[in-house]
């Protein structure tokens, strides 16, 4: 009789026996799957089950990851770890999770990032999502740092989105030479400067959709044109349909580069054209007639410089006309002010005399 629960145990071996398993948690061994979701945990669990390969832990109170976090569990090849209020990771968080292709920390609130948190030995993560998880600027410091030091040559792809970012350092992505998808969706990017994005060559996908960007500038669109094989989404940004739109879009209209969802690219302003299409924005649509490249600006400023010297020389011209029709007055004019001022100088003259005369200047004899 004492062995019936075992022999119960050993016919159901595809479903696991959840006597083993952690408090709160669901351990599928059939899957090799450990869930750990709303558990209350403030720490990552110690006993996880050997059988591990994917592990959630999700929804928890775990502020820190540090290097022994996760001793004992070696062959876990995908790691969710969303929505803990991770603030720190420490160095090599990650290092003894030597299969480790997947990890999502998204929906944390990292504010420390080691410059070691992701070095694995042999770089095998190959999908890394921090979406919605740097807790201010130096969290983007930090995390830049990080992906330069843990060598992720073999990381695919890579998820930023949600994270407030304004600003992408040069070469950010860099040491990432592998990387075929970048989501930098539902940011605040304004502007894309060069270096950008140098040293993706094998990007497949670049999403830019829910950013700040009223238009993309000369300089941001040939940083694009060199990924020239991947896909870009640019959908859902406050596009101003302006003079400066144009050049945006006849880029939109001729460019090699694959815009996935060019449809999607509405004028927000001004009102008159919103809810258009940037790619069909013309000059005469958007009242742009005067809009100019530099070359045609320096003409028509040196075009401007001549009329307003012709303009300055016929002026000139008649003033002298003027002068020499009126010759005569003038002459008399300046005689009539010669012998004035004459009359006057005199004056002085002789009233200078009189008063430095010692016969005439009045002074008592004793």
């Amino acid at each position: 009789m004492p062995r019936l629960p075992l022999l119960f145990c050993a016919l159901l071996y595809a479903s696991p026996c959840h006597a083993e398993c952690l408090p709160g948690c669901e351990c599928l061994e059939a899957s090799q799957t450990v869930r750990c979701v709303y558990a209350g945990l403030r720490e990552v669990p110690g006993d996880i089950p050997k059988f591990t390969k994917i592990l959630f832990i999700t929804g928890n109170r775990i502020h820190r990851v540090s290097y022994n976090s996760f001793h004992g569990v070696e062959n876990v090849t995908k790691l969710v770890l969303s929505n803990n209020g991770i603030k720190e990771l420490g160095s090599h968080a990650f290092s003894l999770l030597l299969t480790l292709c997947t990890l999502n920390l998204s929906q944390n609130q990292l504010a420390l990032i080691h410059p070691e948190a992701f070095s694995v030995p042999g770089s095998p993560l190959q999908e890394l999502s921090l979406s919605g998880s740097l807790y201010n600027s130096t969290s983007v410091t930090d995390l830049i740092t990080a992906l330069r030091w843990g060598a992720l040559r073999n990381l695919l792809h890579l998820d930023l989105s949600g994270n407030h970012l304004v600003l992408l350092p040069p070469a950010t992505f860099s040491p990432l030479p592998s990387l075929r998808q970048l989501i930098l969706a539902n940011n605040s990017l304004v502007a894309i400067y060069t270096n950008t994005f140098s040293g993706l060559e094998q990007l497949q996908e670049l999403d830019l959709r829910y950013n700040m960007f009223r238009t993309l500038s000369s300089e941001g669109l040939r940083e694009i044109e060199i990924l020239g094989r991947a896909t870009l989404l640019l959908g859902q940004n406050p596009y101003s349909c302006s003079c400066d739109v144009q050049e945006f879009a006849r880029w939109l209209n001729s460019s090699r580069v694959q815009v996935g969802d060019v449809e999607r690219l509405l004028c927000a302003s001004p009102p008159s054209l919103q809810g258009r299409v940037v790619t069909a924005i013309s000059i005469h649509t958007s009242s742009c007639y005067g809009k100019m490249n530099p070359e045609e600006v320096v003409t028509t400023l040196q075009t401007s410089y001549v009329f307003l010297g012709l303009v300055l020389g016929l002026v000139g011209m008649i003033f002298l006309f003027v002068l020499y029709l009126n010759r005569h007055g003038i002459r008399k004019w300046i005689t009539e002010m010669h012998a004035a001022c004459r009359d006057v100088l005199e004056g002085y003259h002789y009233r200078y005399e009189i008063d430095s005369d010692p016969r005439i200047s009045g002074t008592c004899g004793v």
